[in-house]
């Protein structure tokens, strides 16, 4: 057969490490074989940003906003020793908080789901996709420590230096501690128009939820706002078949744990960050987890939910033989081509997306399957195959499939 065409670029933003590794190998075996493509390529390796003084990562998200769809391999955030280590001029920033910034998005995780690697959670049969609101709260937080007694206050003057309001915190009677936490209507509204955009992308209901009950100007923002945009979306949600629901989020960490999944979990950012994690955890693995930035506008960048796999890259670089799951970033690229083709019009290549994808899954549930995912498969025969070896099995399968 020849190859698939795609329509419009697709920007791509290379990465570190082990995962750069496997990006390379991901496209030598995937993307250039079958499709007629043109990638607008972006180094964020760390070197590379640390060249450009991180202008490369300004590049790249202004690339996506001009094309609507990227593909990002998993990039270093380099503290203290990552700057000794490659010799960097400074710690640069994290470039998905950057790009993030850049597109004002937000990040949905969703679990890849695979029969043989039962979720812990046995009422859990479809994905949960946890969108995290990823700005303000205790993230961007002000915090004191109080040695003795004395009051902490709240106040706000305006721009004209007016002092508008002044809250007493609390009267201290001897040491303690306060912070003071802040959000933006604009980043809020951003948020839930990002969720509200991937819902009806995905086709799946939302939930939202805070404690309003007991933040009734803080939490209560965030839940009118949602509330609004509801009304705003009502038409288009009834058209694509979803709905919206508003829990307090102790009422929907209970529901989630008897729900059989299908939804997108909207959340502030701490109960993001928390849950990500459990949902993770309870369907089986980080490294079958997807990621996608969303902006309000409909702008997406696919990624893999899981770092640079560091320890494996320090195999590899010794000439070790590594197992390392490729699954992730492989549903970062099917995710993105899938996107691609719907925007533009192109069923033939989010065929292409859907059949690597369906091989992906057959391959783990035939019993194939890297090192990681052998303690959690019920499979009854079961092989370890290494990093190449993996997707050289799915090939076989992408290959038949497409005869």
């Amino acid at each position: 057969m020849g190859k698939i065409k795609v329509k419009t670029p697709l920007v791509e933003l290379d990465g570190d490490e082990m995962t750069r590794i496997i990006w390379k190998e991901i496209k030598d075996r995937f993307i250039h074989p079958y499709l007629d493509i043109t990638l607008e390529y972006y180094d964020l390796g760390v070197e590379y940003r640390d060249k450009t003084d991180d202008q490369v990562t300004v590049d790249s998200a202004n690339a996506i906003k001009k094309h609507g769809v990227g593909v990002k391999c998993a990039t270093i955030t380099p503290n203290a020793d990552r700057v000794k280590e490659y010799n960097l001029k400074q710690e640069w920033k994290s470039p998905n908080g950057t790009i993030r910034a850049i597109l004002d998005g937000t990040v949905f995780r969703k679990p890849i789901i695979i029969k043989n690697i039962p979720a812990a959670v046995n009422s859990w049969k479809k994905p949960i996709a946890i969108g995290r609101h990823a700005y303000g709260d205790i993230y961007r937080d002000v915090e004191i420590l109080v040695d003795g007694p004395g009051k902490v206050e709240l106040v706000y003057t305006d721009a004209s230096g007016k002092e508008k309001q002044r809250l007493l915190v609390n009267e201290f009677k001897g040491a303690g501690v306060a912070l003071a936490m802040h959000n933006l209507d604009e980043s809020i509204k951003s948020f839930a128009k990002a969720c509200f955009t991937y819902a009806l992308s995905e086709k799946i209901s939302i939930w939202f939820a805070t404690k309003d009950t007991i933040s009734k100007k803080y939490h209560a923002r965030f839940r009118d706002i949602f509330d609004s945009m509801a009304k705003e979306q009502e038409a288009a949600m009834k058209a694509a078949g979803i709905t919206y629901s508003y829990y307090l989020i102790d009422d929907a960490v209970a529901q989630i744990m008897k729900n059989e999944g299908g939804q997108l979990w909207a959340l502030m950012n701490y109960d993001g960050d928390v849950m990500s994690d459990m949902v993770a955890s309870g369907f089986g693995s980080l490294g079958l987890m997807t990621s996608v930035l969303v902006s309000p506008d409909g702008k997406y960048e696919y990624e893999a939910a899981h770092g640079t796999v560091t320890r494996h890259y320090r195999k590899y670089q010794k000439g070790e033989t590594t197992s390392t799951n490729s699954v992730a970033s492989i549903f970062a690229w099917t995710g993105a081509l899938a996107k691609r083709g719907e925007l533009d019009g192109t069923p033939d290549v989010v065929n292409f997306a859907l059949k690597l994808e369906e091989a992906i899954i057959e391959t783990i549930e035939g019993g194939e399957m890297t090192k990681d995912l052998l303690s959690l498969s019920t499979a009854a025969k079961k092989t370890e195959l290494d990093t190449f070896q993996f997707m050289e099995a799915v090939q076989k399968r992408l290959d038949a499939k497409l005869k």
